[in-house]
């Protein structure tokens, strides 16, 4: 009976259905990130119980053993439950998680394939290197190409996803803390150390995913005798990803017929890698105007174009230079600016807004 009348103490603490105020009104210092109970802290307790009318039975209830002994597995197992949402399941871990998922959804995917060049022998047994791609066979690479594309697509999916389960999680995790009472709570921890257990393995599938991992394929993309004789080694494909190119807003800008553009990856890149900075003149309405587009390629992260229109609005957009191995890019920058006006336009524009004002005066 001590043990029946402790729950019934426990079922009157605040917070709970018909008692006095919700959990989340305790002290602030009681809780932990986005309103969770800081391990080792109790978020119930008998502030607002008649003392009183309820003295004797508490004693009984808590010099009990086995009402002791509940308290105490009680205790441990929420206290686990909130160091895994304080630690793994954190709300800075989530969003770490979130940034990277946005990232891969606007990156770059590509075919990386070893060896990249070869060193074979001619009748001579001279040495000349050649470029892999000079060996393997086209059509059969295409088809893989095509495969990366559809396994880019997939990963997408698979990431929101697995994100989405994540936060689902977290947010039943917490519901179990701030609703489940000691009886229910202790009957329920098998499934809660489930749910545990299978929000781990989700994040471990959401962090593979976002791993360089090689690629099987069914055929071999050289003959099958040139690998068996050593004339050309096992080739093996990765799918990757390099992280999208974006406009910095503060150093890009234009004047009269110029524009000053600059853009940033948040890794550091290759020297080797090229871009192409697109651009065009919106809301053209005369030949000229259909003119006034093109792109640039270059090897910097800056490009100046000059040659615009004075008081127009430009779109400008900026990619990485397709390779050979791209099989899949969702996603490009834009940035949309308008140029100056010419003086001589400045000019004619204030005499008629004053034209207009000594008409208005009249």
């Amino acid at each position: 009976m001590a043990t029946a009348e402790a729950c019934r103490l426990y079922a009157a603490r605040p917070g709970a259905p018909g008692g006095s105020r919700s959990g989340t009104d305790l002290p602030g210092w009681l809780w932990g990130e986005a309103g969770i109970p800081k391990a080792g802290q109790a978020s119930f307790g008998i502030m607002n119980v008649d003392l009183n009318e309820y003295g004797t039975s508490l004693e009984s209830a808590v010099c009990s053993t086995e009402g002791q002994e509940i308290c105490k597995r009680y205790y441990e197992r929420r206290n686990l439950l909130l160091q895994y949402l304080q630690s793994d399941l954190s709300l800075h871990v989530l969003k770490k998680h979130q940034k990277n998922v946005e990232l891969l959804k606007k990156s770059y995917y590509y075919l990386e394939v070893q060896p990249s060049f070869l060193i074979l022998r001619d009748e001579n047994f001279l040495a000349i290197p050649t470029n892999i791609f000079q060996v393997i066979d086209q059509w059969k690479f295409q088809k893989v190409k095509k495969l990366g594309r559809s396994l880019a697509k997939i990963q997408m999916q698979l990431l929101t996803h697995l994100f989405e389960q994540l936060q689902q999680g977290r947010e039943e995790l917490i519901s179990y803390v701030e609703n489940y009472d000691v009886v229910t709570f202790l009957s329920k921890w098998d499934s809660i150390l489930q749910r545990m257990s299978d929000l781990s393995e989700t994040m471990k599938s959401l962090l593979s995913l976002q791993m360089k991992k090689q690629l099987y394929t069914k055929h071999h993309l050289v003959s099958c005798e040139d690998v068996r004789s050593g004339k050309i080694p096992d080739i093996r494909l990765f799918f990757c990803a390099k992280v999208p190119v974006t406009f910095d807003q503060k150093e890009s800008f234009v004047h009269k017929n110029m524009a000053h553009l600059k853009w940033v990856t948040e890794i550091q890149e290759s020297p080797l890698e090229q871009y192409e900075l697109h651009f065009k003149l919106l809301k053209h309405e005369t030949q000229v105007g259909f003119a006034h587009c093109g792109f640039v390629t270059c090897s910097t992260t800056t490009c100046i174009i000059h040659n615009l229109l004075p008081n127009q609005s430009y779109e400008f957009m900026i990619r990485r230079v397709e390779t050979f191995t791209l099989v899949y890019e969702p996603w490009h920058d834009t940035i949309v600016l308008m140029t100056e006006a010419n003086e001589a336009e400045e000019e004619s524009t204030r005499e008629l807004k004053d034209e207009v004002a000594d008409k208005n005066a009249f």
